[in-house]
């Protein structure tokens, strides 16, 4: 009988980051075309689609170490990450679920400028997740782990200074302000969410050393 092939779950992370780099490619797209909210569910949809992909990415990881004899890393490590990755998808799908919910009808620079530095962390923590498994011989991996969180200071700076913005500068409608003060909100949490990831997995290679 053959052996059963054993399940890859660095291979499932590099999915998961790269399903992320795709979602916040789409973001970008939508912010920098965008026109009304009525046009926004088949985007929703296309996200809805991708973050179901990730959602199915963590059962089978889920389901693997529950009954993997000798997995590469601790259970609760590879458990811990999993969920970390899937936070940064559904951050995501709901920042842009919320805009159709709130009728968004502008779209600032500064949510194109967020969106970017979403992009970024995400393929910060795509290229960290290339050389995860093999960390030791990486000559990137660190590098990466520092831009991450680099790039998670770049949006709270831009968070600080696009709500000041929205109050002093662009505060004839207050409905204008209350929605991209929660946007912006929602969009932080996303870089927020990439740096928890870049700091776990510095966390599991400082305890695999």
């Amino acid at each position: 009988m053959a052996r059963q092939k054993k399940f890859d779950y660095f291979e499932a992370y590099g999915q998961l980051t790269a399903l992320a780099v795709e979602m916040s490619d789409l973001m970008i797209e939508t912010f920098k075309s965008y026109t009304t909210a009525e046009a926004l569910p088949p985007v929703l949809k296309m996200l809805h689609e991708l973050e179901h992909k990730g959602d199915m990415l963590n059962h089978a990881i889920f389901e693997n170490v529950a009954t993997d004899f000798m997995p590469p890393i601790d259970r609760e490590d590879i458990v811990e990450l999993a969920h970390a990755l899937d936070n940064i998808l559904d951050d995501i799908e709901s920042t842009m679920q919320h805009m159709y919910m709130y009728d968004v009808r502008t779209m600032p620079e500064q949510a194109i400028q967020f969106a970017e530095i979403i992009k970024k962390s995400s393929e910060g923590l795509n290229g960290a997740m290339d050389d995860f498994r093999h960390f030791k011989k990486s000559k990137d991996f660190r590098k990466h782990i520092v831009d991450v969180n680099s790039f998670e200071e770049e949006a709270d700076q831009l968070y600080l200074e696009a709500t000041r913005y929205l109050h002093v500068h662009d505060n004839e409608d207050p409905m204008h302000v209350l929605v991209w003060s929660r946007t912006y909100a929602r969009m932080e949490r996303c870089c927020d969410a990439c740096e928890h990831v870049a700091d776990l997995m510095a966390t599991i290679i400082l305890k695999n050393v």
